[in-house]
């Protein structure tokens, strides 16, 4: 038999192991808890029988991350670099608001959607992550820092509806009121626009805030720069976020980043005007991290932003500019895991010279 990654789980699969195993449900139940509350070695589990721990141990494991490098923003941020077991790299955000902190989490090592203004993407795609990768990005910034975290943002690394079924499992997961319990409407989950998926996501019901990237008014536009339009174009995503809406009552965020002389104009926010208008729905504009492109594309000024935020506003659209937090420590995803690659490269360069 080989060993289960136990973190994973959800607590009926580790029930009907246990039924296997011959052990009674409420020692699955004290298993399950431990887990969820960050156990590192089944040893840590003192109201288990050494017998059952033994058992354990020859059936599963408990996976663990190792943090690469850390680094602090002068606004508190922290942008952690984690080590998968397998030597895989992947990012997580830490940042402060008055609410309490949130956590921007990796749901894949690398990326395939391609956005071309993206980081992470120009790294390439290695693969999914487990339930039990990304809850651990938690439990790691937690114990360094000591604190509760109370936010969670799948708008890390990757793209969190390609890797459906693990993230809805670590959606079920860190929701459990066993272990950690961060409710859904702390949840944020962004997705470039996987129509399908979104019809599906619809169907679970979670109560979790979708986040769409949209980032442009008309289609060739953004054609341009997210070659996902060119599979689901803007009027088939906006329709699969009407049906998400009605399904779960939830508004839906749409981002959309600033891009000076692309799509930062008057005529691009009276067009997204036209295209949310009467949609349960909020936009929030992101001055564009420059530094995460090859500078192809450069942000707005803050003028532009401001204007084409009042156009939206205006006309009934609720409308926020994003804070941007760590900004000296390349805290846009793919950054750090990107100077990682390239330096690592670098060194087998050297050496095969």
């Amino acid at each position: 038999m080989c060993s289960k990654d136990i973190k994973s789980m959800s607590f009926d699969e580790i029930s009907n192991d246990f039924e296997k195993l011959s052990q009674e449900r409420y020692r699955a139940s004290q298993v399950y808890s431990w887990i969820l509350k960050g156990a590192e070695s089944f040893d840590d589990m003192t109201n288990i029988p050494v017998s059952l721990r033994e058992i354990l141990k020859n059936n599963y494991f408990i996976p663990s991350i190792e943090m690469k490098s850390k680094k602090v923003s002068q606004d508190g941020t922290v942008k952690y670099l984690f080590e998968l077991s397998d030597g895989e790299l992947i990012e997580s955000v830490l940042m402060k608001y008055n609410h309490g902190y949130s956590i921007c989490l990796s749901t894949q090592a690398g990326c395939k959607m391609g956005c071309a203004f993206c980081v992470t993407g120009k790294n390439g795609f290695s693969r999914n992550l487990n339930p039990s990768e990304i809850l651990l990005q938690i439990e790691r910034a937690q114990k360094d820092m000591n604190i509760k975290i109370s936010n969670i943002v799948l708008m890390g690394m990757g793209e969190p509806l390609d890797n459906y079924d693990n993230v809805i499992k670590f959606l079920k997961l860190v929701s459990d009121e066993k272990g950690l319990n961060i409710g859904m409407r702390h949840i944020s989950l962004s997705t470039c626009g996987i129509v399908d998926k979104i019809y599906k996501l619809a169907k679970e019901k979670m109560q979790l805030t979708l986040s769409v990237s949209l980032h442009a008014s008309n289609d060739e536009t953004r054609n341009k720069i997210m070659k996902i339009n060119r599979r689901w174009n803007i009027s088939e995503l906006l329709e699969a976020c009407n049906y998400y809406t009605a399904c779960t009552g939830r508004r839906i965020s749409f981002e959309y980043a600033m891009i000076k002389n692309f799509n930062d104009t008057r005529r691009a926010a009276e067009e997204l005007t036209m295209l949310l208008k009467g949609m349960l729905c909020h936009v929030n504009l992101i001055p564009l991290n420059s530094g995460g492109n090859d500078g192809t594309f450069q942000k707005s000024s803050l003028g532009n932003i401001y204007k084409f935020k009042n156009i939206l506003e205006n006309n009934g659209i609720q409308t926020t500019i994003r804070r941007t937090l760590g900004k000296d420590i390349d805290a846009a995803c793919g950054q750090l895991r990107g100077k990682h690659i390239h330096k690592e490269v670098e060194k087998i360069d050297g050496n095969l010279q």
